[in-house]
């Protein structure tokens, strides 16, 4: 069962960094090398308010607002994939962050593990859930999920449904989560997006899913990390949950087959935003881990 006394509140005081000429927000607690959390869509830095505390006696804890998300300014770009990386790899450049250990889940996750894919050298571990960690199998997807992707796909359905009647948000996000969401969380996640106008990267991002090659540029990316997380020695924690949403039962057991040093948490029942279902386990596990790598560090140096 999902964890009990989780809290709707995101007691952090609010950072502004300028990347590109926008602001980037995020919060930050603790010292040392630094965590970074990075959300997925249609999420911000307020899904890891629970999971923040356990990791924040143990090192730096930063949880960014992807651009357009959150409190993060929301500047008139294109969005997607390649916007969103700009931003973000913009953001951990002009915070000189070194020795990074990426949290990731959803987009969040195939930003993440493409930049530390191009940055290698700055990266301690990874931890990941519910995330993009192969190219869509489009041909292996039922003739439902086949629909909807095209759907999801198609502009004016993407617009009318996610931008216009805010569905990802309102409808999609809650049920996602195996526990009813309180009116303030709720709030907490309505609040960036009030308008059509911007909810843009919502109905966004989804279009840039690679599907049979394209787009180019999100299809190479996503390759191109995956090859290197079969191959690379990088400490790896992993959380999966049943029946989950992008990592069912079957990828989780490929995952732990062929990513190396791959440590694995099973959650339980679990669907796509399970940080809303099992902060506290998360916490605790990804706290204890970390604490076992740089126990490893300090007796090999």
């Amino acid at each position: 069962m999902f964890d009990a006394k989780i809290s709707a509140e995101f007691p952090f005081a609010s950072r502004y960094l300028e990347v590109k000429g926008s602001k980037v927000h995020y919060v930050e607690d603790g010292e040392g090398d630094p965590i970074l959390f990075i959300h997925g869509n249609p999420a911000s830095a307020y899904i890891w308010r629970n999971i923040i505390p356990h990791v924040s006696p143990h090192a730096r804890a930063i949880a960014v607002d992807l651009i357009g998300f959150g409190k993060s300014d929301k500047p008139d770009i294109n969005y997607g994939f390649a916007d969103s990386y700009a931003y973000l790899d913009g953001f951990i450049e002009k915070l000189g962050l070194t020795n990074i250990t990426l949290v990731v889940q959803d987009w969040g996750s195939g930003l993440g593990f493409h930049y530390a894919n191009l940055h290698r050298d700055k990266i301690k571990a990874i931890a990941f859930m519910e995330a993009m960690y192969k190219p869509l199998d489009f041909d292996a997807l039922s003739s439902g999920d086949k629909i909807m992707m095209r759907l999801i796909r198609s502009g004016l359905f993407s617009w009318f449904m996610l931008g216009k009647l805010n569905m990802f948000v309102k409808n999609m996000l809650p049920g996602w989560v195996l526990r009813d969401l309180s009116k303030e969380e709720m709030s907490n996640y309505l609040a960036p997006f009030p308008t059509v106008k911007s909810r843009k990267p919502v109905h966004v991002f989804p279009r840039d899913v690679p599907v049979k090659g394209k787009p180019d540029h999100a299809a190479a990316a996503v390759a191109g990390y995956h090859k290197w997380l079969t191959e690379t020695r990088l400490p790896k924690l992993f959380f999966h949950a049943d029946p989950g949403v992008l990592i069912r039962t079957e990828d989780a057991k490929w995952i732990a087959n062929n990513f190396p040093n791959t440590t694995t948490v099973d959650l339980g029942k679990g669907l796509h935003f399970v940080q809303e279902d099992y902060p506290h386990i998360i916490g605790r596990e990804l706290a204890a881990w970390y604490q076992r790598l740089e126990e490893g560090q300090r007796h090999a140096g």
